[in-house]
């Protein structure tokens, strides 16, 4: 199934790893290089059939169909037979947790989760190459670019869906840690704002806090102040775009190194005191087993950067 890209008609029967995926996806995915205007061609002339009927491009899969896909011609390399060489494991020695249903990462700053807009491979594609014998792996969430910490990809598709339901439900529990510019006194704070997606005039992509937009809730609590700065802890009950950079920011606390929300001036002095990137981590979720319902506390520790600014601060 690895390569359906052949010169005679391909017989494939549906397990677990494709379960409720739309047939087109399922084709974009396993028909590499062929061109979507064609796969959307041999599904509406009935080449490709499900269970030995025609079907349009929503079909969703289950478990057990046997799907009949045509001679088709991929612009990808032909395979020479030579072994290729194992992915470099840069990832891997990051997982925090795995087992046959769920992989959790200590997703390292600067990777973005998926590959896109100039970025080749991300988090996804690289563990895709790295682990060649997972039938299916997918983002559960994301994690902006700068920001590290627990990400999670599901294994299995009923584990992706339940994880997506449990997620839309409010049932798992999200806290990253943050260092702001300014002194927040508050204890505990609830805030919430909507929060509004809009498009520069440059293209790209931003959030502001805006009365049309979505609803968005964050609860924060102080753990440390310094004479500049604050460490607050930030409990997502939304998943909103950029949620925690630009509560903070519109309340008056950007995060340090934030290079869309934040002070700049500021960022730039302190990648001179060693601070290079966002002090925003992902440090804790909690969550049920989407196939056990056994309770997951899942920690990353704070990375040694931000450790070491930290330590900085408390020296000064």
């Amino acid at each position: 199934m690895n390569d359906l890209s052949k010169e005679s008609v391909t017989w494939v029967t549906i397990d677990e790893s494709s379960e409720s995926q739309r047939i087109d996806n399922f084709l974009f995915k396993h028909l590499k290089g062929v061109p979507k205007s064609h796969v959307y061609r041999i599904l509406r002339s009935g080449e490709v059939r499900v269970n030995s009927k025609r079907v349009d491009a929503t079909r969703r899969l289950v478990v057990g169909d046997v799907l009949r896909i045509p001679p088709v011609r991929s612009s990808r390399p032909v395979d020479n037979g030579e072994p290729k060489a194992a992915a470099p494991q840069m990832l891997s020695r990051h997982i925090l947790y795995q087992d046959d249903a769920l992989l959790v990462l200590n997703k390292p700053s600067g990777m973005a989760v998926h590959g896109g807009s100039g970025i080749s491979r991300g988090v996804i594609e690289q563990m895709r190459l790295e682990h060649p014998e997972f039938k299916f792996l997918e983002l559960v969430h994301r994690l902006d670019r700068e920001t590290s910490g627990v990400l999670l990809l599901a294994k299995k598709r009923s584990a992706l869906v339940e994880l997506h339901r449990a997620m839309r439900e409010g049932e798992t529990e999200k806290r990253y840690l943050t260092l702001v510019k300014g002194q927040w006194h508050n204890a505990k704070q609830s805030v919430k704002l909507p929060l509004f997606k809009y498009v520069t005039g440059s293209g790209e992509r931003r959030v502001s806090v805006n009365e049309e937009g979505q609803s968005a809730h964050t609860i924060f609590t102080l753990k440390k102040s310094w004479p500049e700065f604050c460490l607050l802890e930030a409990e997502l009950k939304t998943g909103r775009t950029h949620q925690i950079r630009v509560h903070l920011s519109h309340l008056g606390f950007p995060i340090v190194g934030d290079d869309k929300y934040g002070d700049f001036p500021l960022n730039k002095a302190l990648q001179k005191r060693g601070l290079k990137r966002m002090f925003l981590h992902a440090g804790k979720m909690v969550l049920k087993h989407p196939l056990t319902g056994e309770k997951l506390s899942l920690e990353a520790p704070l990375p040694e950067d931000l450790e070491r600014f930290l330590r900085h601060l408390d020296a000064e």
